[in-house]
Protein backbone atom coordinates (compact mmCIF):
# COMPACT_ATOMS: atom_id res chain seq x y z
CA UNK A 1 0.00 0.00 0.00
CA UNK A 2 3.03 2.67 1.15
CA UNK A 3 4.76 1.67 -2.34
CA UNK A 4 1.29 2.25 -3.97
CA UNK A 5 1.16 5.44 -2.38
CA UNK A 6 4.32 6.62 -3.18
CA UNK A 7 3.32 6.31 -6.89
CA UNK A 8 5.78 3.13 -8.01
CA UNK A 9 4.50 1.39 -10.98
CA UNK A 10 7.51 -0.50 -11.46
CA UNK A 11 10.98 -1.55 -9.93
CA UNK A 12 14.07 0.37 -11.06
CA UNK A 13 16.68 -1.32 -12.38
CA UNK A 14 18.69 -1.57 -8.93
CA UNK A 15 15.51 -2.39 -7.48
CA UNK A 16 14.78 -5.19 -9.69
CA UNK A 17 18.33 -6.49 -8.63
CA UNK A 18 18.82 -5.81 -5.06
CA UNK A 19 15.21 -6.57 -3.74
CA UNK A 20 15.05 -10.36 -4.32
CA UNK A 21 18.53 -11.14 -3.57
CA UNK A 22 17.86 -9.27 0.10
CA UNK A 23 14.91 -10.89 0.36
CA UNK A 24 15.77 -14.64 -0.43
CA UNK A 25 19.47 -14.67 -0.20
CA UNK A 26 22.28 -14.73 2.49
CA UNK A 27 25.43 -12.41 0.18
CA UNK A 28 26.32 -9.49 0.92
CA UNK A 29 26.35 -6.58 -1.80
CA UNK A 30 27.80 -3.96 -3.73
CA UNK A 31 25.23 -1.62 -5.50
CA UNK A 32 26.33 0.59 -7.91
CA UNK A 33 23.51 3.26 -8.53
CA UNK A 34 23.88 7.29 -8.81
CA UNK A 35 21.57 9.31 -6.54
CA UNK A 36 17.85 9.59 -7.92
CA UNK A 37 17.47 5.80 -9.23
CA UNK A 38 15.75 4.54 -6.53
CA UNK A 39 18.96 2.73 -4.48
CA UNK A 40 16.90 4.04 -0.85
CA UNK A 41 13.70 1.99 -1.71
CA UNK A 42 16.05 -1.21 -3.28
CA UNK A 43 17.47 -1.29 0.14
CA UNK A 44 14.71 0.06 2.13
CA UNK A 45 11.74 -2.46 1.48
CA UNK A 46 13.82 -5.74 2.33
CA UNK A 47 14.95 -3.87 5.91
CA UNK A 48 11.13 -3.02 6.75
CA UNK A 49 10.25 -6.51 5.84
CA UNK A 50 12.97 -7.94 8.29
CA UNK A 51 12.63 -5.99 10.91
CA UNK A 52 10.84 -7.41 13.92
CA UNK A 53 8.76 -4.19 15.72
CA UNK A 54 8.84 -6.57 18.96
CA UNK A 55 12.30 -6.33 19.24
CA UNK A 56 12.82 -2.86 20.70
CA UNK A 57 16.77 -2.63 19.63
CA UNK A 58 18.62 -1.66 16.49
CA UNK A 59 18.21 -4.29 13.73
CA UNK A 60 19.64 -1.68 10.62
CA UNK A 61 22.32 0.76 10.74
CA UNK A 62 22.62 3.02 7.27
CA UNK A 63 25.59 5.60 7.31
CA UNK A 64 25.45 8.14 4.83
CA UNK A 65 28.28 11.37 4.41
CA UNK A 66 26.02 14.02 4.89
CA UNK A 67 23.03 15.06 7.31
CA UNK A 68 21.41 16.11 4.65
CA UNK A 69 21.07 12.29 2.87
CA UNK A 70 20.30 10.84 6.27
CA UNK A 71 17.76 12.98 7.03
CA UNK A 72 16.54 12.45 3.23
CA UNK A 73 17.06 8.43 3.51
CA UNK A 74 15.10 8.33 7.20
CA UNK A 75 12.15 10.23 5.71
CA UNK A 76 12.29 7.54 2.18
CA UNK A 77 12.11 4.96 4.56
CA UNK A 78 9.53 6.52 6.99
CA UNK A 79 7.22 6.83 3.67
CA UNK A 80 7.91 3.21 3.24
CA UNK A 81 6.76 1.48 6.23
CA UNK A 82 2.98 1.75 5.61
CA UNK A 83 1.58 0.52 8.58
CA UNK A 84 3.60 -1.56 10.22
CA UNK A 85 5.45 -0.15 13.63
CA UNK A 86 9.31 -0.07 12.58
CA UNK A 87 10.58 3.28 14.04
CA UNK A 88 13.26 4.88 12.38
CA UNK A 89 15.51 7.96 13.50
CA UNK A 90 18.03 9.75 11.93
CA UNK A 91 21.49 11.02 14.04
CA UNK A 92 23.73 13.52 12.75
CA UNK A 93 26.21 16.73 13.88
CA UNK A 94 25.04 20.24 14.22
CA UNK A 95 22.13 19.61 16.51
CA UNK A 96 21.90 19.28 20.23
CA UNK A 97 22.44 15.49 21.21
CA UNK A 98 20.12 15.42 24.26
CA UNK A 99 16.99 14.54 21.58
CA UNK A 100 18.81 12.12 19.83
CA UNK A 101 19.87 10.26 23.57
CA UNK A 102 16.04 10.33 24.58
CA UNK A 103 14.69 8.73 20.87
CA UNK A 104 17.71 6.32 21.13
CA UNK A 105 16.45 5.41 24.56
CA UNK A 106 12.60 5.06 24.09
CA UNK A 107 13.63 2.03 20.62
CA UNK A 108 14.41 2.51 17.37
CA UNK A 109 14.53 0.03 14.82
CA UNK A 110 16.39 2.11 12.41
CA UNK A 111 19.16 4.30 12.94
CA UNK A 112 20.51 6.74 9.87
CA UNK A 113 23.23 8.55 10.48
CA UNK A 114 26.69 10.17 9.87
CA UNK A 115 29.76 8.16 10.39
CA UNK A 116 30.86 10.90 13.46
CA UNK A 117 27.52 11.24 15.28
CA UNK A 118 26.94 7.62 15.13
CA UNK A 119 30.67 7.07 16.83
CA UNK A 120 30.00 9.66 19.34
CA UNK A 121 26.18 7.63 20.54
CA UNK A 122 28.32 4.41 20.35
CA UNK A 123 31.37 5.82 22.71
CA UNK A 124 28.61 7.87 25.21
CA UNK A 125 26.82 4.52 25.63
CA UNK A 126 23.60 5.52 24.03
CA UNK A 127 23.49 3.67 20.93
CA UNK A 128 24.03 -0.56 20.61
CA UNK A 129 24.49 -2.07 17.82
CA UNK A 130 25.03 -5.50 19.27
CA UNK A 131 21.16 -6.77 17.50
CA UNK A 132 22.18 -5.26 13.96
CA UNK A 133 21.06 -7.55 11.12
CA UNK A 134 21.64 -5.11 8.13
CA UNK A 135 24.78 -2.73 7.89
CA UNK A 136 24.56 -0.29 5.18
CA UNK A 137 26.87 2.01 3.41
CA UNK A 138 25.04 4.79 1.15
CA UNK A 139 27.33 6.44 -1.26
CA UNK A 140 30.13 4.90 -0.32
CA UNK A 141 32.63 6.26 -2.63
CA UNK A 142 32.18 9.40 -1.28
CA UNK A 143 32.43 8.53 2.63
CA UNK A 144 35.90 7.43 1.49
CA UNK A 145 36.78 10.96 -0.27
CA UNK A 146 35.83 12.79 2.73
CA UNK A 147 37.84 10.19 5.30
CA UNK A 148 35.17 8.36 7.25
CA UNK A 149 37.36 5.44 6.90
CA UNK A 150 38.64 4.60 10.29
CA UNK A 151 35.33 6.05 12.07
CA UNK A 152 33.54 3.50 9.60
CA UNK A 153 35.62 0.33 10.56
CA UNK A 154 35.23 1.61 14.27
CA UNK A 155 31.52 1.52 14.02
CA UNK A 156 31.88 -1.98 11.90
CA UNK A 157 33.87 -3.41 15.12
CA UNK A 158 30.72 -2.35 17.33
CA UNK A 159 28.05 -5.00 15.17
CA UNK A 160 27.86 -8.56 15.21
CA UNK A 161 29.87 -10.78 13.26
CA UNK A 162 26.58 -12.24 11.72
CA UNK A 163 24.77 -9.67 9.28
CA UNK A 164 23.75 -8.20 6.02
CA UNK A 165 26.70 -5.28 4.47
CA UNK A 166 25.35 -3.26 1.85
CA UNK A 167 27.22 -0.93 0.17
CA UNK A 168 26.04 1.94 -2.45
CA UNK A 169 28.22 3.99 -4.70
CA UNK A 170 28.28 5.50 -7.81
CA UNK A 171 31.59 4.62 -8.82
CA UNK A 172 33.46 2.00 -8.34
CA UNK A 173 36.88 3.18 -6.79
CA UNK A 174 39.23 0.53 -5.59
CA UNK A 175 39.11 1.46 -2.31
CA UNK A 176 35.67 -0.06 -2.08
CA UNK A 177 36.56 -3.23 -3.20
CA UNK A 178 39.54 -3.20 -0.71
CA UNK A 179 36.74 -2.54 2.02
CA UNK A 180 34.65 -4.59 0.68
CA UNK A 181 37.69 -7.77 0.88
CA UNK A 182 38.08 -6.40 4.22
CA UNK A 183 34.61 -6.54 6.31
CA UNK A 184 31.93 -8.42 3.86
CA UNK A 185 31.84 -11.70 3.32
CA UNK A 186 30.79 -13.46 -0.42
CA UNK A 187 29.19 -10.53 -1.99
CA UNK A 188 27.89 -9.70 -5.41
CA UNK A 189 28.53 -6.65 -7.57
CA UNK A 190 25.63 -5.19 -8.76
CA UNK A 191 25.48 -2.88 -11.63
CA UNK A 192 23.04 -1.21 -13.30
CA UNK A 193 23.41 0.44 -16.75
CA UNK A 194 25.41 2.96 -17.83
CA UNK A 195 22.66 4.66 -19.10
CA UNK A 196 21.06 5.41 -15.68
CA UNK A 197 24.42 5.83 -14.08
CA UNK A 198 25.12 8.65 -16.75
CA UNK A 199 21.66 9.98 -17.76
CA UNK A 200 21.23 9.94 -21.27
CA UNK A 201 18.54 12.53 -20.76
CA UNK A 202 21.19 15.08 -20.12
CA UNK A 203 22.51 17.72 -22.79
CA UNK A 204 26.39 17.80 -21.82
CA UNK A 205 28.07 20.51 -22.82
CA UNK A 206 31.01 22.83 -21.77
CA UNK A 207 31.95 26.55 -22.52
CA UNK A 208 35.65 27.67 -22.61
CA UNK A 209 35.72 31.25 -20.84
CA UNK A 210 37.94 33.61 -19.20
CA UNK A 211 37.23 34.11 -14.91
CA UNK A 212 36.77 37.62 -15.67
CA UNK A 213 33.83 36.94 -18.02
CA UNK A 214 32.28 33.58 -16.20
CA UNK A 215 29.49 35.90 -14.22
CA UNK A 216 28.44 37.45 -17.66
CA UNK A 217 28.38 33.72 -19.48
CA UNK A 218 26.00 32.95 -15.79
CA UNK A 219 23.95 35.42 -16.53
CA UNK A 220 23.51 34.61 -20.14
CA UNK A 221 22.43 30.62 -19.18
CA UNK A 222 19.90 32.67 -16.62
CA UNK A 223 18.43 34.67 -18.62
CA UNK A 224 17.99 32.60 -21.79
CA UNK A 225 16.13 29.53 -19.57
CA UNK A 226 13.21 31.20 -18.17
CA UNK A 227 12.41 27.84 -16.22
CA UNK A 228 16.20 27.66 -14.44
CA UNK A 229 15.95 25.32 -11.53
CA UNK A 230 19.18 23.86 -10.88
CA UNK A 231 22.50 23.91 -8.94
CA UNK A 232 25.47 26.16 -9.75
CA UNK A 233 28.58 24.28 -8.39
CA UNK A 234 31.51 26.14 -6.78
CA UNK A 235 35.03 24.81 -6.02
CA UNK A 236 35.44 26.89 -2.17
CA UNK A 237 32.54 27.79 0.17
CA UNK A 238 33.84 31.43 -0.23
CA UNK A 239 33.29 30.84 -3.92
CA UNK A 240 29.33 29.79 -3.19
CA UNK A 241 28.63 32.84 -0.55
CA UNK A 242 30.34 35.30 -3.04
CA UNK A 243 28.43 33.74 -5.99
CA UNK A 244 25.21 33.40 -4.26
CA UNK A 245 25.36 37.10 -2.68
CA UNK A 246 25.68 38.45 -6.76
CA UNK A 247 23.22 36.85 -8.55
CA UNK A 248 20.74 37.71 -5.17
CA UNK A 249 22.02 41.21 -6.36
CA UNK A 250 21.25 41.02 -10.16
CA UNK A 251 18.38 40.08 -9.25
CA UNK A 252 18.19 36.02 -8.79
CA UNK A 253 16.29 33.98 -7.22
CA UNK A 254 19.88 32.39 -5.34
CA UNK A 255 21.39 31.04 -2.32
CA UNK A 256 24.33 29.72 -1.11
CA UNK A 257 24.26 25.88 0.54
CA UNK A 258 28.01 24.76 2.08
CA UNK A 259 29.21 23.48 4.73
CA UNK A 260 30.15 26.66 6.96
CA UNK A 261 26.41 27.34 7.79
CA UNK A 262 24.29 25.80 10.70
CA UNK A 263 22.58 22.94 10.21
CA UNK A 264 19.27 24.29 10.65
CA UNK A 265 20.18 27.03 7.90
CA UNK A 266 21.22 24.12 5.87
CA UNK A 267 17.80 22.93 6.02
CA UNK A 268 16.22 25.86 5.93
CA UNK A 269 17.46 26.85 2.45
CA UNK A 270 17.56 23.35 1.03
CA UNK A 271 13.72 23.54 1.78
CA UNK A 272 13.07 26.64 0.03
CA UNK A 273 14.89 24.75 -2.84
CA UNK A 274 13.20 21.65 -2.72
CA UNK A 275 9.99 23.50 -2.66
CA UNK A 276 11.08 25.58 -5.65
CA UNK A 277 10.67 29.18 -3.44
CA UNK A 278 14.59 29.63 -4.66
CA UNK A 279 15.65 28.70 -8.14
CA UNK A 280 19.27 28.70 -7.78
CA UNK A 281 21.12 26.87 -5.70
CA UNK A 282 25.12 27.22 -5.34
CA UNK A 283 26.73 24.76 -3.83
CA UNK A 284 29.79 22.62 -3.45
CA UNK A 285 30.00 19.62 -3.57
CA UNK A 286 30.55 18.17 -0.38
CA UNK A 287 27.17 20.61 0.96
CA UNK A 288 25.10 19.51 -2.17
CA UNK A 289 25.79 15.41 -2.06
CA UNK A 290 22.87 13.32 -1.64
CA UNK A 291 20.40 16.22 -2.32
CA UNK A 292 18.09 14.21 -4.05
CA UNK A 293 15.08 16.72 -5.93
CA UNK A 294 13.18 15.90 -9.12
CA UNK A 295 12.75 18.59 -11.61
CA UNK A 296 16.20 19.90 -11.46
CA UNK A 297 16.53 21.51 -15.10
CA UNK A 298 19.68 22.64 -15.36
CA UNK A 299 23.40 21.67 -13.78
CA UNK A 300 26.13 24.60 -14.12
CA UNK A 301 29.60 23.51 -12.68
CA UNK A 302 31.02 26.75 -12.78
CA UNK A 303 34.22 25.06 -11.68
CA UNK A 304 35.58 22.12 -13.44
CA UNK A 305 35.10 18.70 -11.34
CA UNK A 306 38.58 17.86 -9.65
CA UNK A 307 37.55 14.13 -10.94
CA UNK A 308 35.28 11.79 -12.91
CA UNK A 309 33.17 10.58 -10.17
CA UNK A 310 32.45 14.41 -9.25
CA UNK A 311 31.38 14.90 -12.89
CA UNK A 312 29.31 11.81 -12.60
CA UNK A 313 27.10 12.62 -9.27
CA UNK A 314 27.13 16.55 -10.16
CA UNK A 315 25.21 15.32 -13.41
CA UNK A 316 22.83 12.21 -12.18
CA UNK A 317 20.73 15.55 -10.60
CA UNK A 318 19.31 16.33 -13.77
CA UNK A 319 17.86 14.58 -16.83
CA UNK A 320 15.18 12.27 -14.68
CA UNK A 321 12.01 10.61 -14.98
CA UNK A 322 11.98 10.99 -18.87
CA UNK A 323 12.61 14.84 -18.27
CA UNK A 324 15.43 16.34 -20.17
CA UNK A 325 18.54 18.05 -18.13
CA UNK A 326 21.00 20.18 -19.13
CA UNK A 327 24.69 19.97 -17.58
CA UNK A 328 26.99 22.85 -18.20
CA UNK A 329 30.61 22.64 -17.55
CA UNK A 330 32.81 25.96 -17.23
CA UNK A 331 36.31 25.44 -18.69
CA UNK A 332 39.05 27.89 -18.45
CA UNK A 333 41.61 28.32 -21.28
CA UNK A 334 44.03 25.08 -20.61
CA UNK A 335 41.76 22.74 -18.95
CA UNK A 336 40.19 21.42 -22.39
CA UNK A 337 43.03 18.11 -21.56
CA UNK A 338 41.53 17.88 -17.84
CA UNK A 339 37.61 17.88 -19.25
CA UNK A 340 38.85 15.34 -22.04
CA UNK A 341 40.02 13.02 -19.50
CA UNK A 342 36.91 13.20 -17.11
CA UNK A 343 34.51 12.89 -20.25
CA UNK A 344 37.25 9.98 -21.18
CA UNK A 345 36.76 8.13 -17.85
CA UNK A 346 33.09 8.91 -17.33
CA UNK A 347 32.16 7.25 -20.52
CA UNK A 348 30.48 10.50 -22.10
CA UNK A 349 30.57 13.28 -24.91
CA UNK A 350 30.77 16.78 -23.65
CA UNK A 351 30.13 19.35 -26.93
CA UNK A 352 31.08 22.71 -26.88
CA UNK A 353 28.53 25.73 -26.15
CA UNK A 354 27.48 28.19 -28.45
CA UNK A 355 28.11 30.43 -25.75
CA UNK A 356 32.30 29.65 -25.21
CA UNK A 357 34.28 32.85 -26.57
CA UNK A 358 36.88 33.47 -28.52
CA UNK A 359 40.07 33.45 -26.28
CA UNK A 360 42.51 36.14 -27.69
CA UNK A 361 46.07 34.30 -28.49
CA UNK A 362 47.96 35.94 -25.54
CA UNK A 363 45.56 34.84 -23.05
CA UNK A 364 45.52 31.14 -24.30
CA UNK A 365 49.21 31.04 -24.11
CA UNK A 366 49.25 32.58 -20.62
CA UNK A 367 46.94 30.23 -19.51
CA UNK A 368 48.65 26.77 -21.01
CA UNK A 369 51.53 27.50 -19.69
CA UNK A 370 50.19 27.88 -16.54
CA UNK A 371 46.93 30.14 -14.53
CA UNK A 372 48.92 32.51 -12.51
CA UNK A 373 48.36 32.56 -8.93
CA UNK A 374 49.14 36.61 -7.88
CA UNK A 375 52.92 35.27 -7.18
CA UNK A 376 55.96 36.55 -8.43
CA UNK A 377 58.77 34.11 -9.24
CA UNK A 378 60.59 34.39 -5.78
CA UNK A 379 57.35 33.30 -4.17
CA UNK A 380 56.08 37.11 -3.25
CA UNK A 381 52.94 38.56 -3.04
CA UNK A 382 52.69 40.75 -6.74
CA UNK A 383 50.02 43.17 -4.74
CA UNK A 384 50.12 45.85 -7.74
CA UNK A 385 47.66 43.85 -9.12
CA UNK A 386 44.12 43.03 -7.66
CA UNK A 387 43.03 38.85 -7.42
CA UNK A 388 39.48 38.04 -8.73
CA UNK A 389 37.90 35.32 -6.79
CA UNK A 390 39.31 32.20 -8.98
CA UNK A 391 42.82 33.97 -7.90
CA UNK A 392 44.04 35.22 -11.38
CA UNK A 393 45.61 38.65 -11.34
CA UNK A 394 44.84 41.18 -13.53
CA UNK A 395 47.67 43.16 -14.71
CA UNK A 396 47.75 46.88 -16.15
CA UNK A 397 47.05 46.13 -19.32
CA UNK A 398 44.03 44.45 -18.78
CA UNK A 399 44.83 40.91 -18.87
CA UNK A 400 43.78 38.15 -16.78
Amino acid sequence: MAVRQKGFSSPTDIQREVIPRLLSGDVDIIGQSQTGTGKTAAFALPIIEAIDPKIKAVQAIILTPTRELALQVSDEIKSLRGRKRVYVYAVYGGQPIGPQIRALERGTHVVVGTPGRVLDHIRRGTLDLSSVKFFILDEADRMLDMGFIDDIEAIFRETPRKKRVLMFSATMPPEIKRLARRYMGDYEVISVSSDELVPEMVDQEYIEVVPARKFTVLKKILDGNDDFYGIVFCATKRETRELSEKLRRAGYSAEALNGDMSQAARERTFWRFKTKRTRILVATDVAARGLDVQDISHIVNYSLPMTAEDYVHRIGRTGRMGKRGRAITFIMPGEFKRLRYIAQMAGVEIRKSELSEEIPREYRERYERGPSDGYRRNGRRNSRYPRNSRGYSKNSRGRW
